[in-house]
């Protein structure tokens, strides 16, 4: 019995000390435990990079179309060469109609509110599909289904692995909504209508190695994932019309005169902006009648996407954009006379060239042979090679959604992210370099409007009950807390990364050499998270945890001050759900200052940790974060000060 007694007593005191460090681990230590399955496999190394046998689809288009602007309709055919690079046979292709999102019975019309939203779409309009043809190398086409935004080809023999090809073809028409879910659309202004056609022709969806085929309907917030290739596309347009597209104009001869040509090739030696088609000309195009039509013809290499803006009413002006190793590319504007001033469109091709070069010199080159912002109804969105912009933004309103939508050709049209689920992937990562970009342009003209430096300027959102994760898919995400969660708090936890909790050296190494190893392919967020952490050399699964998929706050703090034999300990505390590494400046009382700064590593073994300052020295004033860069959520425990 006194053997039994004994063992009770051990397992006994064993238990209770297994309780009480539960209990420390809840509130403090979780944070520093591995999260997700982040191993690396064949396709994803556990390094962050594409895997030794990395493979991804290609989807190559043909394009022909015919704007009607009378009853405001786009007709025409594609042929898509797909080709599927993965190790399965595939039985079945899926395709996304998006213009299916603008009829009545949508899943996405059924998701806005009554009262309405940014997302807002017209409901007359959805695909007419004639002539749906599939071959394979082995098959054909066995029958079709449609699903809302949402097209499956089931083949009579599977498509094959590793290289097999099918040839899609097909011919589509659709209405051209006037608000389309403020990505694309129709604005009619003085001298004609202006059309800003995205999300327009039948697009084959991704099958990647993570999820299979990405069939995530187009419903609103959710933005696109997209297969890279080749465009070969001809849209015919009313002879009166300016077109501008993605890639680059391959029949200057039949769509511009001659003026219009030497002008574009004056531009295109020029920093300074040059008219291609100035207001008075344009004017007088659009009053113009013509029942002719042009047709202009575009192409581009290794993208995703493509899309393209067509009107009589345009102005177009245009400059060189200076990129590294001595190439150029041009930077363009299309906008109406109502847009056109001293301190708006008129500055749209400076802004343009600004932002893609300060871009293409710090983080990675531009691609592509144009750069072009279209004036429009739409707010603010982006394409490869071409932007949408709203047509009355002037000066630093103007500056900041052109520097925006650009940067977006970096993340995600060059860095192919997964828009539709990981919305913060490219969102909060181009919002983090639009801070750079606009704290550089002209000798920082605009800084003072960033607010990723602002970290603090997000205390209402963190603070707020209803906020939600950055993790959360951008269709579940409340609409009011979507800026928060996909792009300011994002970027904003970069920032921290850059300039607290790293250093920029560091991080600039990883953010680029990340940059660089997804270039034209498709990570995921696991895939950012390890090539981060392996560049900079550091474990930062309690950054990832608590910033990015947690809804806790940082409050770190000082709780003491105390004389010692040898200086002062400095009792600092962890009174928040997110650990950070802790800076001090301490005042001396001969008004001398020094810097402390501590790892994140104190907080391993509880929420308190004390600092032994060895000075002889007597202290003041003791005050935690002096710059103010982080978001902490109390204020009052932040200094510390010592009275005589």
């Amino acid at each position: 019995m006194r053997q039994i007694s004994h063992l009770f007593s051990i397992v006994l005191t064993f238990l209770l000390f297994s309780v009480v460090n539960a209990q420390q681990k809840i509130g403090n230590q979780h944070f520093f435990d591995e999260f997700t399955y982040r191993q690396g496999n064949q396709y994803r190394t556990a390094s962050g990079n594409p895997g030794p046998e990395y493979w991804q689809n290609q989807a190559d288009y043909v394009i022909e179309v015919a704007l009607d602007d009378k009853n405001h309709t786009v007709t025409g055919n594609v042929k898509i060469t797909y080709t599927n690079n993965s190790p399965e046979d595939l039985n079945f292709i899926w395709l996304y109609l998006e213009q299916n999102r603008f009829t009545e019975d949508s899943r996405g019309t059924f998701m806005t509110p009554v009262s309405g939203n940014r997302y807002v779409g017209d409901v007359e309009g959805g695909y007419e599909l004639n002539n749906v043809k599939v071959q394979t190398e082995s098959g054909t086409l066995k029958k079709y289904h449609i699903t809302d935004t949402r097209m499956q080809l089931i083949l009579d023999k599977p498509l094959k692995a590793k290289g097999g090809k099918a040839e899609i073809s097909m011919d589509f028409k659709f209405k051209i909504p006037v608000k389309g879910m403020d990505r694309m659309g129709r604005l009619e202004v003085e001298d004609g209508v202006i059309y800003a056609i995205a999300q327009w022709y039948p697009r084959v969806a991704v099958f990647d190695d993570v999820l299979g085929w990405n069939t995530e309907p187009y419903l609103g917030a959710g933005e696109f994932y997209c297969e890279y290739g080749d465009f070969d596309i001809k849209i015919t347009a009313p002879a009166n019309h300016i077109v501008v597209g993605s890639g680059k104009l391959q029949n200057p001869e039949d769509v511009l005169t001659d003026k219009q040509i030497k002008q574009m090739d004056k531009a295109s030696k020029s920093d300074k902006t040059v008219y291609i088609v100035t207001q008075k000309e344009a004017t007088k195009n659009a009053k113009e009648k013509t029942s002719q039509t042009k047709t202009w013809h575009f192409r581009m290499k290794n993208t995703r996407d493509v899309a393209w803006a067509s009107s009589k009413a345009f102005i177009w002006d245009a400059a060189r954009i200076n990129l590294p190793d001595g190439k150029t590319a041009l930077a363009q504007s299309v906008y109406p006379k109502e847009s056109a001033g001293k301190n708006a469109w008129t500055r749209s091709t400076e802004f343009t060239k600004a932002s893609v070069e300060f871009y293409s010199d710090t983080y990675y080159p531009y691609p592509y042979e144009t750069a072009i912002n279209v004036a429009s109804g739409v707010g603010g969105m982006e394409y490869p090679g071409v932007s949408f912009c709203s047509y009355s933004r002037s000066g630093e309103d103007l500056w900041s959604v052109t520097d925006h939508e650009f940067g977006h050709n970096w993340f995600p049209m060059i860095v192919g992210s997964n828009e539709r689920r990981h919305a913060w992937l490219d969102e909060g990562l181009n919002m983090f370099i639009n801070h750079y970009s606009t704290v550089a342009f002209n000798d920082g003209e605009f800084a003072t409007s960033s607010i990723v430096n602002k970290p603090r300027a997000l205390m209402g959102y963190l603070t707020h009950d209803g906020r939600e994760p950055i993790i959360t898919l951008p269709d579940i995400t409340n609409d009011r807390n979507l800026a928060y969660t996909a792009y300011y708090k994002p970027a904003v936890g970069l920032f921290l990364l850059r300039e607290y909790i790293l250093e920029p050296e560091r991080f600039d190494y990883a953010f680029k050499s990340y940059i660089n190893a997804w270039a034209y392919k498709h990570p995921q967020p696991n895939d950012f998270f390890n090539h981060i952490e392996n560049a900079v050399g550091e474990k930062l699964d309690w950054f990832w945890k608590g910033w990015f998929y947690g809804n806790g706050n940082i409050d770190v703090g000082i709780a003491g001050v105390k004389s010692h034999e040898e200086g002062y300990v400095i009792t600092v505390e962890n009174k928040g759900q997110i650990p950070m590494p802790v800076k001090l400046q301490v005042t001396f009382k001969d008004d001398t200052t020094e810097i402390v700064n501590l790892p994140v590593e104190i907080w391993y073994k509880g929420n308190e940790w004390d600092y032994l300052l060895k000075t002889t020295k007597s202290i003041k004033r003791v005050i935690s974060d002096p710059d103010k860069i982080l978001p902490d959520i109390n204020m009052l425990n932040d200094s510390y000060n010592i009275f005589d």
